[in-house]
């Protein structure tokens, strides 16, 4: 094959050089285009706020009854009739269950008998002492017989009288096979069946009494000194959306549950609102924030923090002017559940990125939105 002139050979490499050179002009330009069209990056801005803006905290909760028993027999033995079921309403002193009272009735029997035999025996010690007693006066037995006389009439005495408590006890315990309401209320639980082997101590029902309505609720230990007994508070039913109803918190507990690390709580309803829950209903209480006067301290979500890697705290602040980020030290106080307070390095107006710091670098171009995801106007920045 015949080879090209030298000076054709030189045009092509010519040729090629020029088109590496323009090869590369043109990525030059198009980086510096991508660069120049960089889109902000969207992001959750919030002014720090105060202390002293009320907070509304809600927990959720349970409708009970103010007055709970666990109710059982005081004997043991079979179970024979159950008069009421979960839900029915009683009244005081009416028969709910009753045992089989068949052994206990024997030893009523057996009580009766054994004080029937003292009282025979104290009546024979009274005779003789009474007629002891006589010869005694006519100087016909010794006084130490007449004494003797005595002794035995006292101890027929107290036979008699521990004979008359036995049989006391006898009756108490068979009237003990039958289970009455001690107040009037609504049957909450049932525990056992008819045929069923009960123990003494046994719970057979649960009695919610009618003296009132209440919901119990768990607080955190870490807020337990925001709350105090006859406090005033909302209870919300969840059947009941948007409806809330006027109570105060009736009593708090004063050691915390050594599992949950809550305190339990009662919260009290008026009368009238009592009258418009129902046993067991699940309810929402909202206990409202007391705001501290003077207290100008700020605070941010957690989430807006970021931690350095010497332990320092700061956040991502947005300057106004040029829409870009700034990473500002902050000095932050004792975390809360939800936010911490900020001591010094920001101010009230300053917008700070609520989340998402992680993902973000100095000087990038950011969109601020609020909650809503609608954008944020910035202020112009003032001199700090």
């Amino acid at each position: 094959m015949p080879q090209a002139p030298p000076t054709d050979r030189l045009f092509l490499r010519r040729a090629r050089h020029a088109g590496v050179v323009a090869v590369l002009v043109l990525l030059a330009a198009c980086g510096k285009d991508e660069a120049a069209t960089e889109v902000p990056r969207p992001v959750l801005v919030v002014h720090p706020g105060h202390d002293a803006a009320p907070s509304l905290s809600a927990f959720a909760g349970e409708v009970r009854a103010r007055e709970e028993s666990t109710l059982s027999f005081r004997v043991g033995g079979q179970l024979v009739k159950r008069f009421v079921d979960a839900g029915d309403s009683v009244r005081r002193g009416q028969v709910l269950a009753e045992l089989d009272p068949g052994d206990l009735r024997l030893q009523v029997q057996s009580a009766q008998a054994q004080l029937a035999a003292a009282n025979a025996e104290l009546a024979r010690t009274a005779s003789d002492r009474k007629r002891y007693a006589t010869l005694a006066d006519q100087q016909l037995v010794s006084r130490s017989t007449l004494d003797a006389q005595n002794a035995a009439y006292a101890a027929a005495e107290g036979q008699a009288r521990a004979a008359r408590a036995q049989l006391d006890v006898a009756r108490n315990q068979a009237d003990y096979t039958q289970l009455r309401a001690p107040r009037d209320g609504v049957i909450a639980t049932r525990s056992a069946e008819a045929g069923q082997t009960v123990t003494s101590g046994q719970v057979v029902y649960t009695l919610a009494g009618d003296a009132g309505r209440e919901v119990a609720i768990a607080l955190p230990e870490s807020r337990i000194r925001d709350f105090a007994v006859g406090q005033p508070v909302l209870v919300e039913l969840w059947s009941a959306p948007g409806e809330r109803l006027p109570g105060r918190i009736r009593e708090i507990s004063a050691a915390a549950d050594p599992q949950a690390r809550t305190y339990a709580a009662r919260i009290a309803l008026d009368a009238a609102a009592a009258k418009a829950v129902d046993l067991g209903q699940s309810a929402r209480v909202y206990v409202p924030g007391a705001a501290k006067a003077g207290d100008s301290t700020l605070r941010l979500p957690l989430s807006a923090l970021q931690r350095g890697a010497n332990g320092t705290a700061s956040v991502w602040v947005v300057k106004p002017d040029t829409h870009t980020l700034a990473l500002v030290p902050v000095r932050a106080g004792a975390y809360g559940e939800d936010t911490v307070p900020v001591l010094s390095g920001v101010r009230a107006t300053d917008w700070v990125v609520a989340a998402g710091g992680h993902l973000l670098r100095e000087g990038q171009k950011v969109a601020p939105v609020d909650r809503d995801n609608r954008p944020v106007a910035l202020a112009p920045a003032a001199a700090r």
